[in-house]
């Protein structure tokens, strides 16, 4: 037991050695430290700290795979593995983190095996970590569902006016009828949540007063599905789903949050439109925007806007 103890906080190449029937070969990266912002709780927002790896690969022989360097598993492919999924999004849990990482790594021709120790270092007076071992047979039960596209959506932003329209309903029955998916965002309410003098806490506060709009655009049509995260709104614009875009979670975990105030909720929708690589932005309503990368339609009430 005692043995066991101690094998379990050694290096990942001892632990390779000790649970590998077959005498592969291996390359290791040891002590690779890294300042990102990462964590769940609210006092690692805002602020980086230091990220250890320790990783090993198990890997096939290099004249297996061919005399070709670029199949050949580097050292700086495993470090390029760490800088990609970190800057991908922002990370809440190591043992994502951790997941992602070691994807990457055996997607690599010659990967069979890979240990991946990701350790928080600032978090209290020892390294605080978490230890994964993935194979490439894993990462084939993982791949088994086909990929698909997700389709461009149309991003409409309807203002106040626009939600308590008496021609809300038909909009919506148009949008259903599109082609395109849809995704809707909306700005403040109307009344102003109060604010502190305190940055990051107006921002989360705005933020919040824009999903309670979204919800109270929701409750005026059953359709109207409050999404939160990338994963969900890929899959409501796959199923032909109307979402309403609460923001505060996309925005806080990006890597690339926006520069802008958040009360500038038509630059937020622009900046979703992006992230999601969006054909149009219509803007329900009289605003004006800087033009973008899509296209941009500033649309009045009075007309049939959609």
């Amino acid at each position: 037991m005692t043995n066991e103890i101690r094998l379990a906080f050694e290096h990942p190449v001892e632990r390779a050695e000790a649970s590998s029937l077959t005498a592969y070969d291996r390359i290791s990266l040891r002590d690779h430290t890294v300042e990102v912002e990462i964590g769940a709780f609210q006092q690692e927002r805002g602020t980086t700290q230091r990220v250890c790896f320790n990783i090993v690969v198990e890997v096939r022989p290099a004249h297996l795979v061919g005399d070709d360097v670029d199949r050949i598993l580097s050292y700086d492919k495993v470090t390029e593995a760490i800088a990609f999924e970190l800057t991908v999004e922002r990370f809440n849990l190591l043992e994502t983190l951790a997941a992602r990482v070691a994807e990457r790594i055996l997607q690599e021709p010659q990967a069979i095996r890979t240990f991946v120790r990701i350790e928080k270092l600032d978090r209290g007076p020892g390294a605080l970590g978490v230890e994964i071992v993935r194979s490439k047979d894993d990462l084939a039960k993982d791949s088994t569902i086909e990929a698909i596209d997700t389709p461009q959506p149309g991003i409409i932003y309807l203002s106040n006016a626009a939600i308590n329209s008496k021609n809300l309903v038909r909009w919506l029955d148009d949008l259903s009828a599109h082609i395109s998916p849809s995704v809707l965002c909306v700005g403040l309410p109307e009344k102003v949540p109060t604010l502190t003098a305190h940055a990051l806490v107006d921002r989360r506060i705005e933020l919040l007063a824009i999903e309670q709009n979204a919800w109270m655009l929701a409750s005026r049509d059953n359709r109207c599905m409050v999404i939160e995260t990338k994963t969900e709104l890929d899959w409501a614009m796959k199923n032909d789903k109307i979402s309403v875009w609460a923001p505060s979670k996309m925005v806080l975990d990006a890597t690339q949050a926006p520069s802008f105030p958040v009360a500038d909720t038509v630059a937020l929708a622009s900046w979703l439109a992006q992230r999601l690589q969006a054909k149009e932005l219509q803007v329900l309503g009289d605003f004006m925007t800087e033009e973008q990368n899509f296209t941009i339609r500033a649309l009045s009430l009075e007309r049939d806007a959609l």
